[in-house]
């Protein structure tokens, strides 16, 4: 067991290990949750300990701070207001609570008056306020802008939050004084495959192979490199480059490619390939068993590629983002598919996402066979807070604990990772006490487990002492930190 004292014991001397630097960001998440927490239903102890350690957030969406600060039409949020804080993961719910587009396009609109953004909300806010998405606004509002919750007597209030924290070195404020957050990995939606970020040490970048690997236009992430592209050759030639460029700097690679398909990358050597490459590069027609094979082929090179450079391979599994557009039959098939990988790829660590909710379970399996397979909590908390609290439980008795991350907001308004880092802190307190009080840990097994799932298992599995360094040496020039 960590022999400090207790966060609980008010004379803790400074032992080394960083104590968060607000006072917002103290003991007791569940006090800020917005409908409080039942009396004694967390071990004070372990709350204490959870809420005071900090987080390794392993995947965002963040846009640069300077794009939030400077916002445009079209460029990371839909709007530079308070409907920002509905325009990301509880817009899903809403409409699925039956908001029109109309009434969407309203709230999350630019130029929109503050009336008609509530008055389009409020129809539908008492069916998703409770919800994980909801909670995580409902949260983030209590925190940042010191309002109980989300209502009519509020909404100006949070509005006038919202402009008076955006501004130069809100990011540092949000994620590391109120949320506790170290560092983000940010998988970059602005950026064709790597992001040269302002701030490299909190916003840590991945390289996203989707473009890569799925095309079909292949000449996309060939323009920055310079290379013409005029057959398959070339186009290694144009991963490599990415890859050289930015592999040192960069935590792991990306690949959300399960959105579009089945994660049945069969090991297709290039000469089959190649030819129809070229036609798919010609624009001519190429059949829809070719296009898998020209995928599944640049699937293992990007893979191959990242195992070569020490840089672990995450995919989406599970759950879609977004409402009425997912075939639960294909999302099924993700972990027998992943196993596959596994078994193909020994050397590489898949770092499989989101839990694979709604089959979770099934993680568990994998992660108890398979040496190389690490399950990232990130998302889950908000999708299914129940879920995701269950899943940790039985993580823990049945898998080994160094091969579990627990935390990432998935988040493009960087307010809402707030709210859901507090999410994910209570169900990270509620499990371990729950395994506490079942006899299942001893006190002090399951404060020996929150240092390494909050943060331990992320520095070591992304090599993050070496990516911090790397990041004090990055070569461009428009950096706010080094």
């Amino acid at each position: 067991m960590d022999d400090r004292p207790s966060p609980l014991d008010p004379a803790r001397p400074d032992d080394g290990v960083a104590a968060p630097p607000d006072a917002a960001f103290s003991m007791h998440g569940r006090e800020s949750l917005a409908d409080g927490d039942v009396e004694g239903s967390l071990d004070d102890e372990i709350a204490a300990w959870v809420e005071w350690t900090y987080f390794v957030d392993t995947h965002e969406h963040l846009p640069e701070e300077s794009t939030r600060v400077r916002w445009e039409p079209g460029h990371g949020i839909p709007c530079d207001d308070v409907g920002a804080l509905f325009s990301h993961y509880v817009n899903s719910d809403l409409i699925s609570a039956g908001m029109t587009p109309d009434e969407m396009g309203r709230l999350c609109g630019p130029d929109v008056p503050l009336a008609d953004k509530w008055a389009a909300l409020e129809p539908h806010w008492h069916a998703v306020r409770r919800t994980g998405y909801g909670q995580a606004v409902r949260i983030a509002a209590k925190r940042l802008y010191g309002v109980e919750d989300v209502s009519a007597s509020t909404f100006e209030a949070m509005a006038e939050g919202y402009r008076d924290l955006v501004a130069p070195g809100f990011y540092e404020r949000v994620l590391r004084e109120v949320a506790g957050v170290d560092s983000c990995q940010v998988d970059s939606l602005d950026a064709v495959v790597y992001r040269e970020t302002e701030r490299p040490l909190l916003l840590m970048q991945d390289i996203s192979i989707m473009d890569l690997h799925m095309g079909p236009d292949w000449r996309r992430p060939a323009a920055v490199t310079g290379i013409d592209v005029e057959d398959l050759v070339d186009y290694h030639g144009v991963i490599d480059w990415w890859f050289d460029h930015y592999g040192v700097y960069a935590t792991a690679v990306k690949s959300q490619a399960a959105y579009g398909r089945r994660l049945d990358f069969a090991d297709v050597p290039a000469d089959e390939v190649a030819e129809p490459f070229l036609r798919q590069l010609s624009g001519d027609p190429v059949s829809n068993a070719e296009t898998k094979a020209i995928q599944d082929h640049l699937f293992w090179y990007c893979v191959r590629r990242a195992t070569e450079d020490g840089l672990p391979v995450k995919l989406h599994t599970g759950f879609y983002a977004g409402s009425g557009h997912m075939p639960l039959h294909r999302v099924g098939t993700n972990p027998g598919d992943v196993c596959e990988l596994l078994r193909l790829s020994p050397e590489t660590t898949f770092v499989l996402m989101h839990i694979c909710y709604p089959y979770e379970d099934q993680m568990i399996a994998i992660a108890k066979h398979w040496h190389n397979a690490v399950i990232d909590m990130c998302w889950a908390w908000i999708m299914n807070p129940e879920a995701s609290a269950r899943f940790l439980r039985s993580y823990l008795m049945a898998a080994p604990s160094n091969k579990l991350l627990t935390f990432g907001g998935d988040y493009v308004p960087v307010e809402l990772v707030a709210g859901h880092a507090s999410l994910a802190r209570h169900g990270i307190a509620r499990a371990l006490t729950d395994l506490l009080r079942s006899g299942w840990l001893t006190r002090s097994d399951a404060i020996e487990l929150i240092d390494p799932l909050m943060h331990g298992n992320a520095e070591a599995i992304f090599r993050l002492e070496d990516k911090r360094a790397a990041a004090r040496t990055v070569p461009w020039d428009h950096l706010v930190e080094g």
